[in-house]
């Protein structure tokens, strides 16, 4: 291939993979919207992908992460490390909760899913102001079938396409959107 066919290629590539990655996201979002309602009404999780052919090729999977402790006012917060493990509080221009002892406190109230702290030596339960259990946002994740450490679920689908067996629908190139 000479220099010139070179830059039309990339040319070319680029404006495919631009093309591409917009309606990528575009078809990401109806399948946040699908999986998030079919949790909703029949609790389906997780969906796999197949050929034309059956070849199984990948699973998505809807994850709806657990709320998580997330200190939500510094000020109370602060306060109640300093009455209560006046040793964790970092003095300097700034007063500060030391952050390894944030990070621990925030880890054990997100497994127990609210904002209490239980002395081990005491016993007494502390409800923590300033610490909030915030909801994460629930997502997809898509996984290629592997073998061996190998995605051959994405090399059956590369494959497929370059020998033209992928029907998939909505990917023909007169599927894609036009240039505006």
């Amino acid at each position: 291939m000479s220099l010139k066919d070179d830059v039309l290629l990339q040319a070319t590539l680029a404006a495919l993979h631009d093309t591409i990655g917009e309606e990528l996201a575009t078809v990401k979002a109806r399948v946040d919207t699908g999986l998030a309602e079919a949790k909703k009404t029949t609790g389906t999780q997780k969906l796999g992908a197949e050929l034309p052919d059956g070849t199984d090729v990948a699973t998505v999977t809807w994850v709806s992460p657990a709320a998580a402790a997330t200190v939500t006012d510094e000020n109370a917060f602060r306060e109640w490390v300093r009455q209560h493990h006046p040793d964790q509080i970092h003095a300097r221009v700034v007063v500060e909760v030391r952050e390894a002892f944030a990070k621990g406190l925030l880890k054990e109230m997100t497994a127990a899913g609210v904002a209490q702290w239980c002395d081990t030596e005491t016993g007494e339960v502390h409800t923590v102001p300033g610490v909030t259990l915030v909801g994460r946002r629930a997502y997809q994740r898509l996984l290629f079938k592997k073998t061996n450490g190998r995605e051959v679920g994405k090399e059956a689908i590369v494959s497929a396409w370059r020998e033209a067996r992928a029907a998939v629908p909505g990917l023909a190139p007169q599927a894609l959107p036009a240039a505006e």
